[in-house]
């Protein structure tokens, strides 16, 4: 059996009643925090009950999605959130402005 990128994560499997394996999927867990974390720093418009909505249900969908996609996917979704927040971040922060010298507006 392969177990590189193009197989699902399994940190480990759980075999329940009747044969069923159920496997915990760490990249997926990860992928759908940072989801969470990313829409969390998003400005939002128009409605506001909907973007709370929206901040819940897309990593939860998401996240039941991608457990058994293959790894590889998920890792390269991952570290583009991971991505996506330090840039969310940044333009949070706002530019560094140098002090304004006298006679010129701020």
């Amino acid at each position: 059996m392969d177990s590189g990128l193009t197989q699902p994560d399994s940190l480990f499997t759980v075999t329940l009643w009747g044969g069923h394996a159920i496997s915990a999927n760490l990249l997926a867990l990860l992928m759908g925090v940072s989801m969470w974390v990313q829409q969390k720093m998003s400005p939002t418009t128009g409605d506001p009950r909907q973007a709370q909505m929206m901040l819940w249900m897309m990593p939860i969908i998401f996240t039941f999605m991608f457990w058994s996609f293959p790894s590889g996917l998920v890792l390269y979704w991952l570290v583009n959130n991971i991505l996506q927040v330090g840039q969310q971040w940044l333009i949070n922060r706002g530019p560094a402005r140098p002090p304004a010298s006298e006679g010129q507006p701020a």
